[in-house]
């Protein structure tokens, strides 16, 4: 049976695989295990991102919880960073976002932090997902209190502007006279984002910024860049930034409208440390999809380069092992340690801004710093019970020796099944963008093929 929880929580379309039932029985396992020894009544917080389904199941949610015996405080939408922000600040036992980062509306998920404002080890979601399984059978009566055991709901009204006071804090940089647009993925920045960019001094044209509970990622968003660049061209802007459904990743565009990802702010940002002598242990922390422009870079500033598995949950941990400062993902994922306990997508700009602000130089020169080696990324669209099983299937090993022989060396293969969706994710990087473009959309045919869900029957 596949785990419940992915590499960012439980997720999957809501109301068919991330059921209110589902909702219930996690809040009761999530008080149970969460809770741990505290000799009070367990305290949780829960966040929200703009999909329709997300009053659902926080209804849901908050009845497995209180059901447990925990008081739950609803601070409504929040970005997810925030959420992790006020859990630990406001000294919650616990938070729960409700949020599909940057997937579509139909989607949603439930991710857990502890008090300290971290995302749960992989040890902790085994036990929840362990707790989840009991729940549903005849041991559930033990996480039923009644009459004054029950929990409590109230409402934390100035959530989102105790995270926003946060952020200006953290800011770092007076933005007047900048030009600025911002897209805010009609997600949970909508209502943060621009007016805190503006308070700075920045002239701010928003887009992405009337959520309906539908349009959540829809054609907008860090995931859909070429409505900002389109705007930034439109405003004449010094360069644009975009975020995801629930604001803990961010990606650029420059005054031209050529994308700046993740590696590149990563490598911006990490640079500005290191001259500083602010780079913790010389290093930065990136996954195995990062660009091999990222590598090149690190070895000629003398930064040394550690890379984890796919997640920014991993980054992290990898961060707090070593007490590095820095680390992040290709997508935009970045975390800032000494400000936040995760990626946070509207920091991550703040930062950058001030670093393009003490340089005294535009976001176009500051992204050479790395070079960017031509890279694609296609889904083959594959059933979550099947898509672990990718590399295990001897014609797509065989493909996939294929594609490796023809780099020669001159590039590199990556094979992995989504955390978060049904999907395997493959990566080529290569000197011809045309070639390894085919060679990534040969290889995706060959994996649905062999592992895809099968045609339906035609009728006769």
């Amino acid at each position: 049976m596949p785990r419940l929880f992915g590499t960012d929580g439980v997720r999957g379309v809501a109301n068919q695989e991330l059921t209110p039932e589902l909702a219930f029985r996690l809040g009761r396992a999530g008080a149970a295990v969460l809770a741990g020894e505290t000799r009070h009544r367990p305290r949780f917080l829960i966040g929200e991102d703009t999909r329709i389904s997300c009053a659902m199941l926080e209804a849901a949610l908050v009845a497995g919880l209180t059901s447990a015996g925990a008081d739950v405080s609803l601070c409504g939408v929040v970005p997810t960073p925030g959420l992790a922000y006020l859990t630990k600040e406001l000294g919650f036992d616990a938070g729960a976002m409700i949020s599909a980062s940057h997937n579509s509306f139909e989607f949603n998920g439930i991710k857990f932090f502890q008090g300290d404002g971290y995302k749960l080890s992989d040890a902790l979601e085994d036990r929840i997902e362990a707790a989840v399984a009991d729940a549903a059978g005849p041991d559930a009566a033990g996480l039923r209190p009644t009459g004054h055991a029950l929990g409590r709901r109230s409402h934390l009204a100035d959530g989102a502007a105790r995270y926003e006071a946060h952020l200006r804090a953290a800011a770092g940089a007076d933005l007047s006279g900048l030009r600025i647009v911002v897209d805010c993925a009609n997600g949970a920045m909508s209502a943060i984002a621009p007016t805190l960019l503006a308070s700075l001094g920045a002239s701010v044209a928003a887009i992405g910024d009337r959520p309906d509970g539908l349009n959540i990622n829809d054609g907008c968003g860090s995931t859909h860049l070429s409505g900002l660049a389109r705007a930034v061209a439109d405003h004449g802007a010094d360069l644009g930034i975009a975020f995801d459904g629930d604001g803990d990743r961010m990606l650029a565009v420059d005054e031209a409208g050529a994308t700046v990802d993740g590696d590149q702010i990563l490598a911006i940002l990490s640079l500005d440390l290191h001259r500083k002598g602010l780079l913790a242990g010389a290093t930065l922390v990136a996954t195995v999809m990062s660009n091999l422009g990222l590598d090149q870079f690190a070895a000629r500033e003398g930064i040394r380069l550690e890379k984890t598995d796919v997640g920014d949950r991993y980054v992290l941990e990898r961060m707090r092992e070593g007490g590095y400062r820095i680390g992040g993902e290709q997508s935009g994922h970045v975390i800032l340690l000494d400000h936040a306990t995760t990626g946070d997508g509207i920091l991550t700009a703040l930062r950058l801004l001030a670093v393009l602000r003490e340089r005294n130089v535009r976001l176009s020169e500051a992204a050479r710093t790395m070079f960017v080696y031509p890279q694609v990324i296609r889904n083959a669209k594959v059933p979550n019970a099947a898509k672990h099983r990718a590399l295990e299937d001897g014609d797509v090993r065989t493909a996939c020796a294929a594609v490796e022989a023809e780099l020669d060396g001159r590039g590199r293969l990556l094979v992995r099944p989504s955390g978060t969706e049904p999907k395997v994710r493959v990566m080529i990087e290569g000197e011809d963008r045309t070639r390894i473009a085919v060679l990534a959309e040969e290889l995706v045919r060959i994996i649905e093929g062999r592992l895809g869900a099968p045609a339906p029957a035609k009728e006769d």
